[in-house]
């Protein structure tokens, strides 16, 4: 594998850097929207811990965004395509479908009206899944290999403080207000992401001997290619690459399902959850986040993914101590500190590591099946961890994700053996 080289200051005046932020914020907004937050909407509506995990299987289109990326890299959205290029044109689509279901999910009422809170929070996990694929693709050609960690490390910092409004900022105006103001106020914020998007530089690009722009969708070009060209580069090492992709970030999606029923479930109010692990926790995160962007640069890929490995098992097990606990807050600010901070170390690590793994004019189809992998298990899983809860209790359960890191921690091993792993070189993307 080629090592980044060493970033300095200057790189932080890069304008990309500055989008990035802004692209990463609307990125996060609609997740915790999807998922924490509204586990704990559903929670306090009287919604059983099994409703509300199979209720996480709306977001597999995080998990299945693979499946329609190609239209992403091969079709221009009518009329904006036009006037914005393609990638910008289907960000600005994603982000007003993400704001209107946004708005749906606040007039619904979970309690009388589930099926129809189900419905709108399809709709925005849909449209965020979608607008990921092209913020990805957009981050992957807009910049070359060795500024990808500063770009990732800037993508979680936007992400983390999206987390922050939609996760602390909707449970303080919920626990003041309502929950349709708090989500009528998120809907609003996505006007960050539409400004970014209207500002960003066109770097539209096509696979060697296609046209730029070409609207025509080609299923040979647009599918075939970016697959026949991700096993060109990595070969046999594709099979444990995958799984690595796949294992990763498991915990993290399994554990993340029944982590808001275990702070409701232990008697912390929404003001504590919301100052706890959606403020503090917030910081705490992007703190992990630039960790693991200094990290890749210093240390490389595979030392700060196996470091993210372990840093993750570690927070899990302090989330089975914690459901010993009951509700005692400085319990739970060490869980949330050890979590948060784990989680945007790997996350960083590992977004590095995915991105390295796209070629150039594929980047948008390859890393949204990369993504689509490592969510995949996890929202699976995750769908059935309410009924794990039920049956084992919050402590078995923590304990057991934490040990997924085993696998995980050899898999890193075979990886990173492997020459170069199918990574691109330095500068063969971006500018």
């Amino acid at each position: 594998m080629t090592e980044n080289r060493k970033l300095g200051w200057g790189d932080l005046r890069d304008a990309r850097v500055a989008l990035m932020l802004a692209l990463g914020f609307s990125a996060g907004m609609p997740l915790l929207l999807v998922f924490g937050t509204l586990s704990v909407r559903l929670r306090e509506a009287g919604i059983p811990v099994t409703t509300i995990g199979l209720f996480s299987w709306l977001a597999l289109a995080y998990s299945l965004k693979f499946l329609w990326s190609p239209l992403v890299d091969g079709i221009d959205v009518p009329l904006l395509a036009a006037r914005l290029g393609r990638r910008r044109a289907w960000m600005v689509t994603c982000q007003l479908v993400i704001a209107a279901g946004l708005a749906g999910v606040g007039m619904s009422d979970p309690a009388s009206g589930l099926a129809v809170t189900a419905a709108f929070t399809f709709v925005v996990a849909f449209g965020s899944a979608t607008q990921d694929v092209v913020v990805d693709g957009w981050r992957i050609d807009a910049a070359p290999l060795e500024k990808q960690g500063l770009m990732a490390a800037a993508y979680q910092l936007g992400y983390r403080l999206a987390l922050l409004c939609a996760g602390a900022g909707a449970l303080y105006i919920a626990q003041f207000v309502d929950w349709r103001a708090a989500y009528f106020a998120m809907a609003a914020l996505m006007g960050v992401g539409l400004a970014a998007s209207v500002l960003s530089p066109v770097v539209d690009r096509a696979p060697d001997g296609a046209a730029a722009g070409q609207p025509q969708f080609d299923f040979e070009r647009a599918v075939k290619a970016p697959l026949a060209d991700l096993y060109a580069r990595t070969g046999r090492t594709i099979v444990p690459i995958l799984g690595l992709v796949a294992l990763y970030r498991l915990p993290d999606f399994v554990a993340g399902v029944m982590s808001n029923p275990l702070y409701v479930d232990l008697g912390f109010t929404k003001a504590e959850i919301a100052t706890v692990a959606k403020v503090y926790g917030v910081w705490i995160g992007i703190v992990g986040a630039f960790a693991g962007g200094f990290a890749v640069s210093k240390a490389g890929l595979y030392r700060t993914m196996l470091a993210g490995a372990i840093a993750s098992a570690v927070s899990h097990a302090l989330f089975a101590w914690l459901s010993m606990q009951g509700a005692e807050l400085r319990a739970l600010v060490i869980a949330i500190s050890f979590d948060n901070f784990a989680g945007s170390f790997a996350g960083t690590a590992l977004v590095a590591y995915m991105s390295g793994l796209t070629g150039a004019g594929f980047s948008a189809t390859q890393y949204a099946l990369l993504s689509s992998l490592y969510a995949l298990p996890g929202k699976i899983v995750g769908g059935v961890s309410g009924f794990m809860v039920t049956a084992w209790g919050y402590t078995v359960f923590f304990a057991l994700t934490s040990a997924i890191a085993l696998p995980v921690l050899a898999l890193i091993y075979v990886v990173g053996r492997a020459p170069a792993g199918g990574m691109r070189e330095e500068g063969e993307a971006g500018a």
